[in-house]
């Protein structure tokens, strides 16, 4: 396996210059930054500004984990001058760890300013932070395992396929994290027996609990919501049904920690996230806690990618992956017809996790999806204000 040398002992599948704003009213700057600038990702979002303090700080610590991501080499950070978010404070904490340069709106005069100023920037890191790649080892994998368009093939094929890889990168000393706190609701009470501590499986059922909490005090239950409307034509008729699926992505090995969303473990292992559901704040997520590839489980077919990381689409679901193909990088549905067993299954999700890491493109990348960026975001818990 191979890939690119960070100064803080990590290694990036990927070697991009991130466009990251402070706040979303710049996001326009920050996308014409990046996409004029071959080598440059612009990193969008929708936060940053009229917000709780709590979710300043968590905006903030997502912003700095984005750009902490060994995928990143360098960074081209956009501010428009007066948002919550400090941009000198990201500055700051990253100037001693790679390459950073920021673009203030205001301060320049305006869009046709900053952009132009933030493309010569961007240009002149590209150019500064070209590299090979060496020889790393398995340690040095962060994968984030993600499921979404989830139907009745997801929990017997894809996801089983997935947690099978994930049992044999754990064991290879490699760092994962799972997540979708939603997606556990009605399975806790299993997961939790995979818990390495009791104090691990009371953070699991604090997460749970929390969740359903946050959705009894709208006053509504999560019908609709979770599961979707997909969800349901594809066969899944309740969350529990849905979590029972979805938990399996997991693997089998003993769960180490619960984190924060945003939050990278200090160790390598299997972790479970707080987080939400929906893929435009759970892939963010897992991005700021360094993930350098990104597992994605679906059965009806869901085409997103990732700006900073590669996002292998695995399927269960036969006429998902012949219709849908463009998109689906591993058909693991001969699981369902009974010609292929999961660990065989989970050996080519494995050996895929390696090839993209070191350097294989996925569909989503050869499609160009998401190299915009325009559709991440970042997960908060307040109101706007």
């Amino acid at each position: 396996m191979e890939g690119y040398s960070r100064p803080d002992g990590h290694a990036g599948a990927r070697n991009y210059v991130a466009v990251v704003p402070t706040v979303g009213c710049v996001n326009e700057v920050a996308r014409r930054i990046g996409m004029a600038v071959d080598g440059a990702r612009p990193m969008l979002h929708h936060q940053g500004c009229c917000q709780l303090p709590t979710d300043v700080k968590i905006v903030t610590d997502v912003l700095i984990g984005l750009c902490r991501n060994p995928n990143v080499a360098a960074v081209v950070l956009v501010s428009l001058g007066c948002e919550s978010v400090k941009a000198d404070e990201i500055v700051a904490v990253l100037k001693d760890e790679k390459p950073i340069e920021l673009v203030r709106v205001q301060a320049m005069g305006g869009i046709t300013a900053a952009t132009k100023k933030g493309i010569e920037a961007a240009r002149r890191l590209v150019d500064n932070v070209k590299a090979e790649r060496r020889e790393v080892p398995l340690s040095e994998l962060i994968i984030g395992v993600k499921c979404g368009a989830s139907d009745t093939t997801s929990g017997l094929a894809s996801n089983t396929a997935a947690g099978a890889a994930v049992d044999m990168l754990v064991r290879a000393g490699a760092t994962v994290i799972f997540g979708e706190t939603t997606e556990i609701i009605g399975a806790e009470h299993i997961l939790v027996r995979r818990a390495s501590s009791p104090q691990v499986a009371e953070e699991l059922l604090a997460c749970a609990r929390a969740m359903e909490n946050r959705v009894n005090a709208m006053g509504v239950d999560m019908r609709g919501g979770q599961p979707t409307e997909g969800n349901i034509k594809g066969g899944l008729t309740t969350i529990e049904e849905k979590s029972l699926g979805a938990i399996v992505k997991g693997g089998t090995m003993p769960i180490d920690g619960v984190v924060r969303y945003g939050e990278r473990p200090a160790k390598p292992g299997l972790y479970f996230m707080d987080s939400p559901g929906r893929e435009m704040e759970f892939l963010t997520g897992l991005g700021s806690v360094g993930c350098q590839v990104m597992l994605f489980s679906t059965g009806i077919g869901a085409p997103q990618g990732f700006p900073l990381s590669p996002v292998i689409k695995i399927s269960g679901n036969e006429n998902t992956c012949r219709n849908l193909g463009e998109y689906i990088d591993i058909d693991v549905s001969a699981i369902v017809s009974g010609t292929e067993i999961v660990e065989q299954a989970g050996k080519r999700v494995f050996d895929s996790v390696l090839s993209v890491f070191s350097g294989e493109l996925v569909k989503a990348e050869i499609l160009d999806y998401d190299g915009s960026g325009v559709n991440c975001n970042i997960y908060t818990v307040g109101p706007t204000i």
